[in-house]
């Protein structure tokens, strides 16, 4: 481990116990090893460029809203890096995740090390309870399964990352993901073989494997959203205010694109 990821990962601002253990489970000898990869994907091999970082909160409770693109979790681990390796302190966003990992071999164990829940209401809660960094992504695994020329698109959000905020008064940042469809060109799902091995699909790429190339990522974080409420409005309501949240977030896709293809 580098002298950076050892200096970032003692500034998380996570209660460690004396065995580098959180109450969560999160391990500090599991994320050590694991940002020490992360770093070469996020500075070289994909040479990620963040923008609006500084509109996620330095501290407390806050969720990161954003759009499912790249075949698998590339989006999501690239955000993760983002927050520790740009943020000053240093975050650990914190994912919920899928729960066909539990039925993998050792994956449930090593996600919760890194911090990554099983994607129950009960978890997510808690865990905006204790002023964690929630990182969420509302289109599921129906984003992720994007094809390449539905690479710029959104599919449909679901609404519990609202009602959830509206709970636990946590402000929603909106990011967009940009450049998983050119890392991990989909051209189509092989969903029987998913099935086989236990996940919702394995992305075809040309090349036949689903291994992302070097493409140029970038995340674009926008300003904090915030909405009043308890959480028991009634479903239009929280529909449209995950609209809003929905189409800041096609707003910031529909900017990338245009300055990706070099379009005023």
């Amino acid at each position: 481990m580098d002298a950076d990821v050892r200096d970032r990962l003692d500034r998380l601002e996570i209660p460690f116990n004396e065995f580098g253990v959180d109450p969560y489970g999160i391990s500090k000898a599991y994320l050590g090893p694991f940002f020490q990869g992360l770093k070469f994907f996020f500075r070289h091999y994909f040479s990620v460029e963040s923008q609006g970082i500084e509109n996620v909160p330095a501290h407390g409770r806050a969720m990161l809203i954003g759009n499912h693109s790249g075949g698998f979790a590339i989006d999501g681990a690239m955000v993760i890096a983002s927050q520790f390796f740009e943020m000053n302190p240093p975050r650990l966003a914190q994912g919920m995740a899928e729960k066909f990992l539990n039925k993998l071999p050792f994956a449930s164990q090593i996600t919760n090390r890194l911090g990554h829940l099983t994607g129950l209401p009960e978890h997510a809660e808690r865990l905006l309870a204790d002023d964690r960094l929630l990182m969420v992504f509302p289109e599921g695994a129906r984003g992720t399964a994007k094809l390449y020329k539905e690479r710029y698109s959104l599919v449909g959000f679901g609404s519990g990352f609202m009602r959830l905020a509206m709970r636990m008064k946590t402000p929603i940042v909106p990011l967009a993901f940009l450049g998983g469809g050119e890392a991990l060109p989909t051209i189509a799902n092989a969903y029987s073989l998913g099935r086989v091995l236990g996940v919702p699909y394995i992305p075809v790429t040309p090349w036949g494997l689903a291994v992302p190339i070097p493409a140029k990522l970038e995340i674009c974080y926008s300003a904090p959203m915030h909405f009043e409420g308890d959480g028991s409005e009634d479903d239009e309501v929280v529909h449209g205010y995950v609209e809003q949240v929905r189409e800041r977030i096609s707003g910031l896709i529909e900017r990338g694109r245009r300055r990706r293809r070099g379009e005023p």
